[in-house]
Formats: C-alpha cells, structure tokens, sequence
C-alpha cells in the first residue's frame, strides 16, 4: 500500500514534532516534480508538435488538474498531502494537544478545504505570475511600444516593484523555518498556519488503522447501484491517484539524477558527451496548410514576402525571419512558422551581417 509504504521507521522518542529537515524534505520533493514533468513534456512536444503541442501549451492547466485530485485523494485518506505522507507525517488541527486524531479520521471540512487550496492554488498562481513578469520583462527589452504609453508605464512599474514583493515573500517563509529551528513557531510554513493545522510524526496507530481501512474499501460489498457507482468513482480515482503517487515514489531517485546531469558543475560532461556533427535543416512541413512555404530566394522573409528587415533566426529551427514577422507569429502561436517546432519569444536570435 502506497500510504504506508514509507512508514518504515518509528518517530523517535523526542515528540511528534518533525524536524526542520523533514519538514524542508517534503516541500521540496513536489518541487522537484512539477520540473521534471514539463521537461518530459517538452521533450514530446518537440518531438510531434501536431500531437503533443497542446499538453506545452496546457501544461500549467493539466498538471493543477492532477495535483488537485492527488492532495484531495491523500488528504481524505491519510490527513496529509502526498509528500507529508510519504515523510511519514500528518496534519492535525491547531489545538488539539495530546489526543490527536487518527490519520484516518480526516481534517475538519474548514481546514481540509483551505489546506487543499493553499497546497494546489498558490503554486500555480505563484508561477503564472512569474510567467507573467518574465514575458512582461521580453516585451520591456523588445518592446514595440511608444515610450511614453500608459501601458509601457505601468508594467514598468510592476516589475521595479515585484523584487520586492517576491523578496518579502521569501523572507516570509525564511522567518517562518528559522522561529521553526528556535522553537518559537508551531509550523515551519506559513501556508500550515492559514490553513489552520499543523504537521506531526504518523504513530503506530496511524499505520494500523491505514492499513485497516485500505483492507476495508477493497474487500467490503456493496448492493444497491448508487453505492455501487460512487464506489466505482471512488475506485477510480483513488486508482489514478494511486497510481500518481506510486509513479511519484518510484521516481524519486530519477529526479535526483535529473537534478545532477542538468546541474551547473557538470555542463562540461554534458557537452563532451552529446558533441554530435550539425544535424541537417528541419524537413519542411508542406503537408501542413497552416505553415508558410519557405521562400527560392534567401533573403525574403518565409512570412511577409519582403527583403527581409532585422534578419532574426529561431534557434529551434533555423529559419530567419524578420524581427516584427517572427516576433508576432511565435507570440500569438508559440511555435515556428516553417516546421511546427514549440518555440518561445526567447528562441529568436538577432543576426548581425558583416556590412552592418
């Protein structure tokens, strides 16, 4: 079983309070995930953008959709998000002092509510707004607007001042661990203190009665067909969270890999290793009514038919375009004109000729 696969070890004899490695453990191993997903996605993208194009441009959607049905699935069955349970650790409501409640019992509606918004809902819009302002700084550097517009004004504004909100944010959470360290704060996190819980160690009991009541949902019968269909359900989608976070556990030790390989001290390796000749020029996807015919002459831009004007190539294709023609198409479809490649406003490289 999933949910007590980890709970290998007994919580020693200091107390239920985790410490603050366990604690800094488990929020950072979905961390590591959500990177690792969208570099596979990627990958496919790339690969067949016909395909698999949607699952780039809708990653963010699809990976809230699954984060959301695996915290709610552990935080039924378990009182603990995915990773708190796979550290052996539980929530329980602020309060509650020697009689704890068992894992199995669940948290109140009002903190397994706010606790499943705050586990799935800020991460992601926390990184839309780090998109946000990474496409906001693009279009500064590469801005086509006046000077002087309302817009160019405001969005300046917003990204002098989002160093230092984004900068009291982690002060925040920094405070939050160091009173953690002292002994001075109930939770390492101030995301458990909104949600109104608090983190401790699974007991002996807490295994038992999760290993009682998985031995119970696969073996107790059912009769009437609404039982039968919401038990069905229940199957379901405990099945694919099941199956979510054993894929999860399993992949621990790949992530840490993935973490190595594409680390800074091992660029080198890296390239001695994947040195291969210049692959040919992408084949061209004329079966596609949607991609331009590329053009017989090479200084004509594939996109406006004109000489080209501040020649700029996509380094995911190699193609050069105009700058304005580029920038436009790659922002409204996020991929080249020519092959389909998935590209982003960073992909365009400007060309500079000997004359100028």
């Amino acid at each position: 079983m999933a949910e007590v696969g980890a709970h290998l070890t007994a919580a020693p004899a200091g107390g239920d309070r985790p410490s603050v490695f366990e604690a800094v453990a488990q929020d950072s191993l979905m961390a590591a995930v959500k990177p690792a997903l969208q570099h596979l996605v990627k990958v496919l993208a790339e690969s067949n953008p016909a395909r698999y194009g949607f699952l780039w441009h809708w990653f963010d959607e699809i990976y809230v959709l699954l984060d959301l049905l695996l915290q709610q699935h552990y935080l039924a069955r378990c009182s603990a998000s995915f990773s708190e349970n796979f550290y052996s650790l539980k929530r329980i409501p602020m309060g509650d002092g020697k009689q704890q409640p068992l894992a199995t019992a669940g948290l109140p509606k009002r903190q397994h509510w706010k606790s499943l918004l705050l586990l799935v809902l800020v991460p992601y819009l926390k990184g839309k707004l780090e998109k946000l302002v990474s496409s906001l700084r693009e279009e500064d550097e590469y801005s086509i607007h006046p000077p002087s517009s309302s817009w160019k004004r405001f969005y300046r504004a917003f990204l002098a001042a989002y160093p230092y909100v984004n900068m009291s944010w982690e002060g925040w959470f920094l405070v939050q661990q160091l009173c953690y360290i002292l002994g001075k704060a109930e939770h390492h996190s101030p995301m458990l203190k909104l949600a109104g819980v608090r983190l401790v160690r699974l007991t002996a009991e807490d295994i038992l009665a999760l290993e009682k009541k998985w031995a119970e949902t696969t073996s107790s019968p059912t009769h009437s067909f609404t039982s039968r269909a919401q038990s069905a359900l229940r199957r379901a989608l405990g099945g694919i969270a099941f199956s979510l976070s054993t894929g999860l556990s399993v992949s621990v030790f790949f992530l840490q890999f993935l973490d190595w390989w594409y680390s800074s001290e091992n660029q080198e390796t890296i390239k001695s290793l994947t040195a291969l000749p210049t692959p040919p020029p992408p084949v061209h996807l004329e079966q596609e009514p949607s991609s331009a015919v590329l053009p017989s002459l090479r200084t004509v831009c594939p996109l406006c038919r004109k000489v080209r004007v501040n020649a700029t190539a996509l380094a995911t294709s190699g193609f050069v375009f105009c700058y304005r023609c580029a920038y436009g198409y790659v922002k409204a479809h996020q991929r080249c004109p020519l092959t389909g490649y998935a590209t982003e406003l960073q992909h365009l490289v400007k060309l500079y000729s000997p004359e100028s």
